[in-house]
């Protein structure tokens, strides 16, 4: 029942991770088309309000306005569409975002394995404490620690660790079977150290891409002789926010994955060892316990 329960929590904080990357993703593709639509119909209301009261104005709006386009029809449009604002993010990115896209895949990747991995029914699989039951029951301890060594999972180390030591007494068995499971968690947190590398590692990443694009609209003021373009400063500044966004994006879920991983650690790790020291125990009472003597049968008389 306790696999169950953690595997349907388990289930749900992956569904809300996929939920919450899908809302910044839309909320990351349609803020700029609503802000395009909003110029959109600014736009419209002041060309209603400016237009031409009699047919000569509008003619004459309408030779001046052909007028410009004939001296700017060599122009090339620098401001992104609502129709290539996807590729314009991409080309913003260049391969920083790149790097950042495939740390990405690396979290989701982990975050999916740690989360088959972690759970109360590997760690302490039910079926191996069913027949470490059966074992000591029969009293065959030689079969129980053959079948503990056999098994690989956290509880069967650490109790085949403490069975080994059990004959120099039950103190030091319990040391023994304490020194592996120290080990067995150690092991569990350095698996979910990277969560919190990438937790780390995504704002810097983040912030390069800032210097970067900081840079780049800087020396563009710093070279020009000429008239600035506010596009071209534009650009930079949008790279280094898109790449701080980015970068960020990635931090947050996984500084979020790693407190809750580092918590199941704990947690499964108290439980296991509990339930070895528990066997362990059972183990040592059952040595001690001398077996009744079978009753001799009576010598026959010739």
């Amino acid at each position: 029942m306790t696999g169950l329960t953690m595997t349907g929590r388990s289930l749900r904080k992956l569904m809300c991770l996929g939920w919450w990357c899908c809302f910044l993703a839309i909320g990351a593709l349609g803020m700029p088309a609503a802000g395009w639509a909003q110029d959109d119909k600014a736009a419209a209301a002041v060309g209603a309000a400016a237009a031409p009261a009699d047919a000569a104005g509008a003619a004459a709006a309408v030779d001046a306005v052909g007028g410009e386009r004939g001296g700017e029809k060599d122009a090339e449009p620098t401001g992104p569409s609502r129709s290539n604002y996807f590729m314009w993010v991409v080309e913003s990115s260049g391969l920083i975002g790149l790097g950042i896209l495939l740390l990405s895949f690396y979290f989701i990747a982990t975050v999916v394995k740690l989360f088959l991995d972690m759970r109360p029914d590997v760690v302490a699989p039910p079926e191996v404490v069913t027949h470490c039951n059966e074992f000591i029951q029969q009293r065959d301890f030689r079969g129980l620690y053959a079948f503990v060594k056999e098994v690989d999972s956290f509880l069967s180390r650490v109790l085949a660790a403490g069975i080994s030591e059990l004959p120099s007494g039950l103190a030091e068995a319990r040391e023994a079977m304490d020194r592996a499971g120290e080990a067995e968690t150690v092991d569990m947190e350095k698996r979910i150290s990277m969560l919190a590398v990438l937790g780390t590692l995504g704002p810097m990443i983040g912030l390069l891409g800032t210097l970067k694009g900081m840079i780049s609209s800087f020396s563009v003021i710093a070279l020009s002789d000429v008239t600035l373009k506010a596009s071209e400063v534009a650009g930079g500044i949008s790279e280094a926010l898109i790449l701080t966004f980015e970068g960020v994006l990635l931090s947050v879920p996984a500084i979020y994955f790693f407190a809750v991983f580092r918590n199941r650690v704990s947690h499964l790790s108290v439980n296991t060892m509990l339930q070895a020291d528990e066997l362990l125990r059972q183990i040592a009472q059952a040595a001690r316990t001398k077996v009744p003597a079978q009753p001799r049968p009576a010598p026959t008389t010739s």
